[in-house]
């Protein structure tokens, strides 16, 4: 009973419908150009999505490179910081060699002891000194500060590092401050 409801609902309204609409089919206008323009078009929109795709892949890969990076050397601006209590450090102990009493030398003690736990726990955390005395001049890890005529050492050798310098996990956080050998030019000639 309720199908034939149902049957009688649908034939009362595709009757109200004009019959030439509901059965009607329109010849197709589609034509060979508009297959290629369709083709072509689509070929565009490949284009540019793989070219758009390729933009944001290389867009994460940069991102991430800046992440990383950041991370890396969040604390670089706090260790070159701490350089200058090194350096005091230092510069205590090579003037305080000049005393004798027990006093003097239980200072010298304390004074090692920190600058060693200090450079220790600057370790830790990627900073690392250059070393400059007796290596070849390289102005991307030293500073020349003057020149000093030898005949003993190769030309262009670090002869007396004035202050130290240091690297952070690889890059170079303040370059050694240095003195440069010069071979001696003889006069005799």
């Amino acid at each position: 009973m309720e199908r034939r409801k149902q049957f009688i609902e649908s034939a009362e309204i595709n009757a109200d419908k004009p019959e030439d609409e509901s059965k009607s089919i329109e010849p197709e206008d589609s034509t060979a150009e508009q297959t290629e323009s369709i083709k072509s078009e689509l070929e565009e929109m490949k284009d540019k999505y793989l070219r758009l795709y390729a933009e944001f892949e290389n867009y994460k890969k940069k991102t991430v490179k800046e992440k990383e990076d950041l991370v890396k050397y969040a604390n670089e601006s706090l260790i070159y910081e701490l350089l200058s209590i090194i350096d005091n450090l230092e510069m205590a102990l090579k003037h305080s060699m000049e005393g004798n009493s027990e006093a003097h030398h239980a200072l010298v003690k304390g004074v090692e002891n920190t600058l060693r736990e200090l450079n220790r726990t600057l370790d830790k955390f990627g900073l690392t000194s250059i070393e400059a005395l007796g290596k070849a001049f390289d102005p991307a890890y030293h500073h020349a500060m003057s020149q000093i005529e030898t005949a003993d050492v190769q030309d262009n050798a670090v002869v007396e590092e004035f202050r130290r310098g240091y690297l952070y996990k690889g890059k170079v956080l303040r370059p050694s401050l240095v003195a440069v050998s010069k071979k001696t030019i003889n006069s005799e000639q």
